[in-house]
């Protein structure tokens, strides 16, 4: 998992600790969606934006971005900003996964959890006013028809 090794197993075990208790299976930590992810995790800090990385559609990866206050999260707290989201979730097919009708409010949920995901990388990067999450996901999920998990 390299220099961040602490960070990125207390990122993927609070990411198993939600699937687990679903009955989802377990995923591993992706080296390469790591380093996927912390291109894009330094481009958002450098330039103060906050926003989806284009998708690569010949080969797609998921992604969940969290930003917050510098050094006032655990990585267990960034991952339970995307976790919360499963007290407005319901099961059923992608999108109509939400009690609210807005699939956004349960978007982060659904990919944490999706059933065809096993792998995860993430990096956290500083900004000048916030630090900033991204997490890569293989296979990517919250595809229209599907059910999540």
């Amino acid at each position: 998992m390299g220099a961040d090794e602490g960070f990125a197993s207390r990122l993927l075990s609070r990411h198993n600790l939600e699937r687990a208790d679903a009955h989802v299976a377990a995923l591993t930590w992706d080296p390469a969606l790591a380093r996927s992810a912390r291109t894009w995790a330094d481009h958002l800090a450098a330039t103060g934006t906050f926003r989806h990385a284009p998708e690569n559609e010949a080969a797609p990866e998921g992604e969940n971005l969290w930003a917050g206050t510098p050094g006032r999260f655990t990585p267990e707290a960034m991952v339970d900003a995307w976790a919360r989201e499963k007290r407005v979730f319901r099961p059923g097919r992608f999108p109509d996964n939400s009690i609210t009708g807005h699939v956004a409010d349960v978007g982060h949920y659904t990919q944490l959890m999706w059933r065809a995901t096993r792998s995860v990388g993430c990096a956290l990067a500083h900004g000048a006013r916030e630090d900033v999450l991204v997490c890569r996901y293989s296979e990517a999920g919250n595809y229209e028809g599907e059910i999540p998990f």
